[in-house]
């Protein structure tokens, strides 16, 4: 008897479940079935067959199912609402290939996005996520993720999956590691981790050798290892860490950070002097003339002992400089004095510096000229103007 009496409460309890899921699932669909006041203009916008709907700022709390029967569209931007969720007819709209979503109150990805598997670009920044649900793997042709400003406290792995992916903006994040096998992330060409929670310099960055642009701005890393390793690297930015010096880069590298001002102009004062030489001694060939070789160690006792031979730079890496003169050997009074024109005289440990493209840097951000990439650390109000197709400003009007 007393078994069938907790039976009885078992079902009891299993239909009174029932009950509740099927009242919430109703309210919902009739929330969603509730068509939201239009603001004035927006019937407008609806009717214009315009392939780009702008609809950020209008204090939606629900997007207007009128949206998702907008089967043409192929840019839609929603930030700065109040939305926790979109509907799921949001499915219809198989053409969409940009989804902004930015400043809004959500803590989930709506599954429903992961519908849209011709999306290129999704930035939801500014919301309130923790993770990103594993179906999110069905954008195959996802190239621009920016999940900036949210809750992440671990790098989302389910996103090696996503093949194309070559922006990733995740700063403003709560991370303090990255996971040992991010280098499986081959496509990836830009990654924003700034301020974040990184107290050492996450060594599995050094394997990510496709990378073109690097944020670690306000974190507390103290020491960088040189990123000479990292060869497409063009742009590194470690501002407001605690660092007292640039960390080593390849001569191509645009350095923003504490005393990386310096470096730039002291590696173009290199370059124009380097340049300079280099015309003077085309003139000279031109001339007839010797050209004056800069940078040539000569002394007379070495040249004596190697029979006439100099000794020179590139000889001083092979072996040690020999002495002018030992010990145990009296110098002569009056030494032959070895011809000075005046040059300075340069050798530059890290190599010879090559012209390259100026990358640049101006406003709060950095935009770089090159494929699919673009930073911008603007955090509100984003203006879509047609620009690269990197970026945010390039995804409207």
């Amino acid at each position: 008897m007393g078994n069938s009496s907790r039976k009885g409460e078992g079902e009891e309890e299993e239909e009174k479940d029932g009950e509740e899921a099927e009242i919430t699932q109703k309210k919902k669909k009739e929330e969603e079935e509730v068509e939201v006041e239009l603001p004035l203009g927006v019937e407008e916008l609806f009717e214009s067959g315009d392939p780009v709907l702008d609809l950020s700022y209008r204090k939606f709390k629900r997007l207007p199912l009128r949206v998702c029967g907008l089967l043409h569209l192929e840019k839609l931007y929603v930030c700065g609402n109040s939305l926790r969720t979109l509907p799921d007819s949001i499915t219809q709209l198989h053409g969409l290939r940009i989804l902004a979503l930015d400043f809004n109150k959500m803590e989930q990805v709506p599954v429903s996005i992961c519908q849209l598997t011709n999306l290129t670009r999704l930035y939801l920044g500014s919301n309130r996520l923790m993770s990103l649900p594993p179906e999110i793997t069905n954008l195959r042709s996802l190239r621009c993720l920016w999940v900036e400003s949210n809750y992440f406290l671990r790098f989302p792995r389910v996103l090696y999956d996503l093949p194309n992916l070559k922006s990733l903006q995740i700063g403003d994040n709560r991370l303090k590691t990255l996971p040992p096998d991010l280098f499986r992330m081959e496509a990836l060409r830009g990654l924003w981790l700034y301020g974040n929670r990184f107290h050492t310099f996450p060594k599995i960055l050094l394997r990510m050798e496709g990378l073109e642009i690097l944020d670690l701005d306000r974190n507390k890393i103290s020491v960088f290892p040189s990123l000479k390793c990292l060869h497409a690297l063009r742009l590194f930015s470690y501002d407001h860490n605690p660092v007292k010096d640039p960390p080593k880069v390849g001569p191509e590298v645009l350095l923003v950070g504490e005393g990386a001002a310096e470096f730039m102009e002291e590696r173009e004062a290199k370059k124009v002097r380097k340049k300079a030489a280099e015309k003077e001694a085309e003139d000279l060939a031109l001339a007839g003339e010797e050209p004056v070789i800069h940078g040539i160690l000569k002394n007379s006792s070495s040249n004596r002992a190697t029979n006439g031979a100099v000794t020179t730079v590139e000889d001083a890496d092979v072996r040690e400089e020999e002495p002018l003169a030992r010990e145990d050997e009296e110098v002569d009074g009056d030494l032959p004095i070895t011809g000075y024109d005046g040059a300075e005289l340069e050798y530059d440990e890290d190599g010879f510096e090559y012209e390259t493209e100026e990358l640049i840097c101006e406003g709060e951000g950095f935009d770089y000229e090159g494929e699919e990439l673009e930073y911008d650390r603007a955090q509100m109000d984003y203006e879509y103007e047609e620009l690269q197709d990197t970026g945010r400003q390039d995804e409207g009007a």
